[in-house]
């Protein structure tokens, strides 16, 4: 089982499996060498970027990611001037503190962005190794970034936690969340809020999805408001703001556009992605690259419905989550695996199946929007330029937000009934991210990404 906590992080942009897994890895690494008693004894660590961490890691942050991870610092707690000021002094002294010991290390020299030895068992492989005197090795252990910002050693990728015993409603596949709620009379939403509770009491989890959501709203309203171009080296210009007053603009002349709802929605998967994108505080969902489209469908129906209140938002991301780890649990949220539909079309049908909870949709129907939101990402790929989590990204989570809508709109104006289940499309999705050429997978080797002309 995963946690909708697992689900939803509060994070850093650009990437959580570029930025926030490298950083957690990194300091697992820094808490492991205190553990085993290494630090008096260490004198440098070399840190080694593979597969798509090697192609995209520059672009998405990964070196200093992981040189803040080893300095202790993780992605929920990240204080921006404190980081700004270890990025700083390891780049210009040329040494790091890791635990109570400052030790050697060169930014330049010691992560290495190696994009020609294979990774073998997942594509987002960090390979750590920590040097005592003369060169010995006191500790290496190989990490894997899997998507969402979760990270484990390379022995364990694969590996499913026995846990499920601890939870009153264990469930693997929609099939069986959709007999759970049939046999004990519960929404979706009920069955995880039992199962998060037998790990937290009830006061503690709903002030963590309240502040979920706040952090969310948060990241809308700080995108809306800050202009200026995105860091990089493409020159994006953020967006968010003109697109606001524009719409302002025909509110206040009352010539409101047509597609007025549509606008706002792109806005504000737009203002959260532009905030991404310049490494600001976001709420992974499922990923950074996909942190987007539930905050804009969320803000969409509050903005509609504001007597919506705490429960409707409770609600909403407790359902979201058990899509997500459905697909989690039975296939992929990783762009470097399975390409944007584990992603964009992820969190897509995440906010589907929270859009039409909220709306009053019985289980049967919200499985429905889940699966017709993911069945029309089939395919999508992850070819971001420049390694930047911008282009295509930051519009492809508009999109993503509109089609959950839709495919809310749609579940609800049907019974529950369909000829393609959610599992089938889950199995599917699995099955084209395997057939899907690696270029197309996180690795700025194909697609807009090496078409794309620099003028």
């Amino acid at each position: 089982m995963v946690s909708a906590f697992e689900i939803f992080k509060i994070g850093i942009g650009p990437s959580s499996s570029h930025t926030v897994g490298p950083m957690k890895a990194a300091a697992a690494f820094a808490h492991r060498l205190a553990r085993d008693g290494h630090l008096p004894a260490l004198q440098t660590v070399r840190v080694e970027l593979f597969g798509s961490l090697a192609w995209t890691g520059k672009g998405h942050g990964t070196g200093r990611a992981v040189i803040l991870g080893l300095a202790g610092l993780r992605p929920e707690t990240l204080d921006p001037d404190r980081a700004d000021a270890i990025i700083a002094e390891a780049e210009a002294d040329r040494r790091l503190e890791i635990g109570d010991r400052w030790i050697a290390f060169d930014p330049q020299t010691d992560v290495v962005f190696d994009a020609v030895s294979p990774a073998p068992v997942h594509p987002n492989t960090l390979a750590f190794t920590a040097l005592g005197a003369d060169g010995a090795v006191l500790q290496s252990e190989r990490w894997c970034s899997v998507g969402g910002g979760f990270v484990v050693l390379e022995s364990d990728v694969g590996l499913a936690e026995a846990i499920d015993g601890d939870l009153p409603y264990p469930f693997r596949s929609a099939a069986e969340l959709l007999r759970i709620g049939a046999r004990d009379g519960l929404s979706i939403a009920q069955i995880v809020l039992a199962n998060e509770c037998a790990r937290l009491p009830l006061e503690a989890v709903e002030a963590r999805l309240d502040q979920i959501a706040a952090v969310m709203m948060a990241c809308v309203d700080r995108g809306v408001a800050t202009p200026g171009v995105l860091p990089g080296g493409l020159e994006v210009r953020r967006r968010a703001p003109a697109l606001l007053a524009r719409l302002e603009a025909q509110r206040g002349s009352n010539q409101p556009s047509p597609h007025e709802i549509m606008d706002r929605v792109s806005l504000y998967a737009i203002a959260v992605n532009e905030e991404n994108a310049a490494g600001g505080r976001v709420v992974t969902a499922p990923t950074n690259g996909a942190a987007g489209v539930i905050p804009a469908v969320l803000r969409y129906h509050r903005n509609l419905w504001p007597h919506m209140g705490a429960e409707g938002v409770r609600s909403f991301l407790l359902t979201a989550s058990a899509v997500g780890a459905l697909f989690k649990m039975n296939a992929s949220i990783s762009g470097a695996e399975v390409g944007c539909q584990g992603e964009v079309g992820v969190a897509s049908s995440m906010a589907a199946a929270g859009l039409a909870a909220l709306m009053g949709g019985s289980n049967a129907q919200i499985e429905n929007a889940a699966e017709i939101a993911m069945e029309h990402h089939l395919g999508m790929t992850c070819d971001p330029i420049g390694g930047l989590v911008q282009i295509p990204c930051i519009e492809r989570n508009a999109f993503g937000a509109i089609k959950a809508i839709n495919a809310a709109s749609l579940a609800l104006s049907g019974d529950g009934s369909h000829h393609v289940s959610l599992d089938k499309v889950i199995a599917t999705m699995r099955r084209t991210g395997e057939d899907m050429k690696s270029q197309y997978k996180e690795t700025s080797l194909g697609g807009l990404a090496v078409n794309f002309i620099e003028c």
